[in-house]
């Protein structure tokens, strides 16, 4: 009988956040103008990016690919969350629930390879001033983006994969703003413990290696830089490093929360808020941390935007 009620779940209600009912304009305007300011932002740095020949090194090919995997995740979460502030139904169909929690998971590991490379470049740079042209060619820099992008695949593969060996009977409500994998298992009537091991081994040993090599490359980074005698050289290391390492602290200071450490059944409010801050917050302020601390992407952007007057 369980087994059979388990068929007939294959819609779920997505709760989003508790407010008051007026609230409720005020919440989707204010998310609707982040989601347009975080789409004209990246998909923009990427066409300054893109236009720019003095822009198509290592750096910014990666800063490229960062920003779209911004727009990319922020366009997985947003547009349903949106929708549920003004729809009466806040229904999700089982398919597209396993769409958006294939493409998240997708993003969300890619980002942290990304970042991880980006660490290892600026280490290079730094570091290594003079050998950085002949070790970050861009051929170095397009296998591990594309290394980054096969990661996050896998991952997420792996966890749709055995998504399909757990059934939905004993309820259908997600107590979330979007598809994640944590509450989908609690509200499964399947034993969800190899679920849990597998999120927690993988997305464990992602977290631990990507954070170790960015770790690891600022602690030679700042070294270098404490070495250097002139200061304004110290000061273009830190301004240049200073956004990345902001980035960083905020990206994975919540995903660390809510992917390695246990949490309890209560939690959930306290999830979604972490959830918000690498799904909408951090892909709305990256291209603002990286772009404005950044000399020849405002220097390209100004005269892309003077050469369309």
């Amino acid at each position: 009988m369980e087994e059979e009620n388990a068929t007939f779940l294959t819609e779920f209600v997505l709760t989003g956040f508790l407010y008051q009912p007026q609230w409720k304009i005020p919440l989707f305007l204010a998310f609707l103008v982040i989601y347009l300011i975080t789409m004209m932002g990246n998909l923009g740095l990427i066409a300054v990016i893109w236009k720019d020949p003095h822009l198509h090194i290592s750096m910014y090919l990666l800063l490229g690919n960062l920003a779209f995997v911004d727009a990319w995740i922020s366009s997985t979460v947003t547009p349903k969350m949106l929708m549920t502030f003004l729809a009466k139904s806040k229904m999700i169909s089982l398919s597209e629930c396993k769409i958006q929690l294939f493409s998240f998971v997708t993003t969300v590991t890619t980002e942290c390879f990304l970042l991880a490379t980006m660490a290892y470049d600026r280490y290079v740079a730094i570091c290594r001033p003079l050998l950085y042209p002949a070790i970050m060619t861009n051929g170095l820099c397009i296998w591990l983006l594309v290394l980054s992008f096969i990661g996050g695949f896998l991952h997420a593969l792996i966890h749709e994969g055995i998504l399909f060996r757990l059934t939905f009977c004993n309820s259908n409500i997600i107590h979330h703003f979007y598809c994640d994998i944590i509450p989908l298992l609690k509200i499964s009537c399947t034993d969800p413990s190899i679920n849990f091991l597998m999120l927690f081994i993988l997305s464990g040993s992602i977290q631990v290696f990507t954070i170790s090599t960015v770790l690891v490359s600022y602690t030679f980074v700042l070294f270098t830089i404490l070495k250097k005698k002139s200061v304004k050289d110290i000061r273009k290391a830190f301004s240049t490093c200073g956004a990345h390492l902001l980035s960083v602290s905020l990206y994975y200071g919540p995903l660390l929360f809510m992917y390695v450490c246990p949490a309890s059944p209560q939690a959930d409010d306290q999830d979604m808020v972490e959830s918000l801050f690498y799904t909408v917050i951090i892909p709305f302020l990256n291209p603002m941390i990286y772009s404005l601390r950044n000399k020849q992407v405002i220097d390209s952007l100004t005269k892309t935007l003077k050469g369309n007057v």
